[in-house]
């Protein structure tokens, strides 16, 4: 069994030198031949220096508190650093001695709540014990219990490092099986008896072998029905990503999506949906046969992204609906935070106002890309679990009640004026919302996981009453009967990983990035032919109230995301503007996998985008460095060599590189035949049925193929087109049109704007898939056509 790490214990008190000697003597005369880990203690004496050790040393794993500790420290270097008290609230000064270890603690939990926490008090032991229980694991009374003050702290740690799916498959693996169960390949009895394919076991080990299975006994557990590792496992993860549930899921965030669609989505019910969405919550969507209302994100048209949904426009949209009597049939809010690209929202300001107008409105965060942040206190405060929390707390608050009320102008001739709501911050009223917050992540893609590991966290304050089962049904509905173990060990050891040194992998990171942007954009070569994109070039000034340029300050080493902005960008996504090398995005990804082995992602016509992520290194770092300086030199000395032509062709790939980019269509609108609901369509909402239109594209008869020149020619003439596909550009991967949905010019110029290889539902030399005039013209009639024999419609 592999060696595991030392604990390292910070212990807050005014010790002395010769108890500091006869703590660690006490700790370690504790110590069992059988305990699994040692502990190594580190000493502070003051409320800064506690504050500053758990910042700075990312291996604590347990913080022992002694009430009754300094304020400040006596270490006039660390007194004015930026790891001190500077920033916190000013009425910490006040705080008496007595309670400086309380506050401490929630300090500290609420920095790295990962952390176990333990109070030391000669105080009213009881009286403390009840009001901190969220806070400390134990709380001592002096020196009477400290016998138990050790093996606390070792089990505490052991909790958090104990993987139940990791364990049990493991145990299985080890287990003399003889299988007439399925699964030849289990315990690699196929391939060892075999002659031609002895080379898989060679490469993949007999230890993965030796793990498959499929069986749910002997240890092991039912991923529909968990009883046994699989449930503590899930359990554990809620616990680690502050969510109240938590479920693996085993192929992928695309059924992690699909999954919540289906479990909260009725037949008929409106969801609003950022137009920039991943394809699986268009699937998904029409699976559920949700009315989907597209919103429009702000677009970056010189680097061809798109943005984040502005809160404005999520505003306006619920008040149409509400203005048209519609709103209770707004179900699902479905936003994706972080994007591609790093751009991540203000979770707590776009919850907050859209339950001041819908309060029982369930959001849905796509969080693929936004796994690791729960690690890290500057990323945690945008993401949903940490949101719903804060947001939940913050509604059953008296104070916030008060402030409500106090606060309250607005009368309902007010909620008819929707330039005043929308120019407002409206607060949600108490008495009315509720929580309900669904978050996806895609482990595998920014923590340690295999592929397809993914989880879904909740934090539904109506989930036992009234989705539960839902969810339940969906989970069985979209999981397979025979979930691979290996993912779902992986992701039992990604969650592990994430409590015991989360916040130093997460941290490092972003140092790794910052240094990443700052190296690239010192040379004057690099900069000639790249140019880091920043928060001005990814996030328009108008949706951030701060003037920050950048969120990493040089002179303090911190990097803060603006908690008022509406949007703020991940420096761990390196987003670089690559036009002046001539190269198409595409191009150069190729390029820099083929020859020189680096493999990223994402690119646009003009952008290629490089990810940072907790198993990068410093040598990559170096390497990646090294061959933009390559790239760059070469492009350098052929421009230079470059003939009176190839430097007028060179030029204008260059010109329509920086300044010809094709901008980005905005959603169009369904067709009519799509449209109807009532009376809604001419009320200002946008939603269209898309169950309804994909489902008459699966007929042939109901489309034909029309090239983009015809297209043109047939919009010119009057003929309103509708999409019979789903059509997504790669890259940048975002669906331009959906089923029904109107075909307008801007979208045909953008189409044909583009030189990306690969766009599906779109196939270039029969071009888009439309419904046939006759189609349309039938959807509609029938839509007006009254039910026949008296029967529902």
């Amino acid at each position: 069994m592999a060696a595991r790490p030392d604990v390292v214990v910070l212990i807050v008190g005014t010790h002395s030198a010769a108890e500091q000697k006869a703590i660690r003597r006490h700790l370690q005369r504790k110590r069992s031949v059988n305990d699994d880990f040692v502990i190594r203690t580190v000493f502070v004496r003051s409320v800064e220096e506690a504050l500053h050790e758990t910042r700075v040393n990312t291996e604590i794993q347990a913080v022992v508190i002694r009430n009754g500790l300094p304020l400040r420290s006596q270490d006039r270097h660390l007194a004015t650093s930026h790891w001190g008290l500077e920033g916190l609230d000013a009425d910490i000064e006040a705080v008496p001695e007595s309670e400086r270890g309380p506050m401490l603690g929630r300090l500290i939990a609420e920095f790295r709540p990962e952390l176990d926490l333990y109070l030391v008090t000669d105080g009213n032991v009881e009286e403390i014990a009840a009001r901190t229980a969220e806070t400390f694991k134990r709380v001592f009374f002096g020196k009477e219990d400290s016998a138990e003050l050790y093996p606390s702290i070792i089990r505490g740690v052991a909790l958090r490092y104990h993987t139940p799916i990791f364990d049990a498959v493991r145990n299985h693996s080890e287990r003399p099986v003889s299988n007439f169960h399925a699964l030849p390949v289990s315990r690699g009895k196929s391939i060892t008896n075999a002659n031609w394919i002895s080379d898989f076991g060679q490469f993949y080990g007999m230890n993965l072998l030796n793990a498959e299975t499929s069986a749910t006994s002997g240890g092991l557990d039912s991923l529909l029905e968990p009883d046994g590792p699989f449930r503590l496992a899930q359990e554990y993860a809620a616990r680690a990503f502050g969510g109240k549930r938590s479920f693996f899921v085993t192929n992928g965030t695309s059924t992690a999506n699909k999954i919540v669609v289906q479990a909260l989505v009725r037949p008929g019910d409106v969801v609003l949906v950022d137009q920039n969405c991943h394809k699986s919550h268009h699937y998904g969507l029409a699976l559920a046969g949700a009315r989907v209302s597209y919103l429009d994100p702000y677009p970056l048209n010189d680097y061809s992204i798109y943005g984040g949904v502005p809160v404005r426009e999520l505003k306006r949209t619920l008040l149409a609906y509400k203005h048209a009597g519609m709103l209770d049939r707004v179900r699902l809010l479905l936003l994706t935070n972080s994007t591609f690209d790093g751009i991540v929202y203000n979770v707590d300001r776009v919850m907050m106002e859209c339950l001041a107008i819908a309060p029982h409105l369930i959001f849905l965060w796509d969080e693929a890309w936004f796994a690791f942040a729960y690690s890290h206190p500057t990323y945690r405060k945008h993401t949903a679990m940490r949101s719903a929390a804060k947001l939940s707390a913050m509604l059953e608050d008296s104070d916030y009640a008060a402030r409500y009320n106090s606060l309250r102008v607005f009368n309902t001739e007010a909620w008819e004026d929707d330039e005043r709501l929308l120019n407002t911050r409206l607060l949600a009223d108490p008495s009315k919302a509720r929580v309900r917050v669904y978050a996806t992540q895609s482990t595998h893609k920014t923590l340690t996981a295999l592929r397809q590991a993914s989880m879904i966290h909740i934090w539904d304050q109506e989930l036992k009453e009234k989705t539960e089962e839902a969810v339940d049904e969906a989970y069985k509905m979209h999981t397979s009967t025979s979930s691979n173990y290996q993912i779902l060990a992986s992701l039992d050891v990604g969650r592990r990983q994430v409590e015991m040194e989360g916040y130093g992998l997460v941290k490092r990171t972003r140092e790794l990035a910052i240094r990443l942007r700052k190296e690239l954009s010192r040379p004057p070569l690099l900069k000639k032919y790249f140019r880091v994109l920043g928060v001005d070039d990814l996030v328009p000034r108008e949706y951030r109230e701060s003037t920050a340029e950048s969120y990493f300050d040089e002179k303090t080493g911190s990097s803060n995301f603006e908690t008022a902005d509406e949007f703020v960008l991940d420096p761990t996504r390196v987003t670089i503007d690559i036009s002046a090398t001539g190269l198409s995005g595409d191009t150069f990804k190729h390029k820099l996998m083929n020859e020189h082995e680096i493999q990223i992602n994402k690119t646009t016509r003009n952008t290629v985008l490089f990810i940072v992520n907790i198993g990068s290194t410093r040598s990559e770092i170096a390497h990646l460095i090294g061959v933009l300086e390559k790239i760059a030199r070469e492009t350098d000395e052929k421009v230079r060599d470059f003939s009176t032509r190839e430097r007028s062709i060179h030029d204008q790939q260059v010109n329509s590189l920086t300044h010809e980019q094709p901008s980005l269509p905005n959603f169009s609108a369904f067709h009519p035949a799509f449209r109807a609901m009532d009376s809604a369509i001419n009320l200002g909402t946008r939603d269209g049925d898309i169950r309804t239109a994909r489902s008459l594209s699966q007929d042939p008869a109901n489309w034909e193929y029309l090239p983009l020149t015809e297209a043109e020619r047939a919009i010119a003439g009057g003929r309103e087109l509708v999409s019979a596909s789903l059509v997504t550009p790669y890259p940048p991967g975002s669906a331009i049109l959906v089923w029904g949905q109107i075909i307008s010019p801007a979208i045909l110029q953008y189409l044909r704007a583009l030189d990306v290889p690969e766009i599906h539902g779109f196939r270039r030399k029969r071009g888009l898939r439309v419904f046939r005039e006759e189609t349309l013209t039938r959807i509609a009639n029938a839509q007006k056509s009254p039910p026949e024999h008296g029967g529902a419609s």
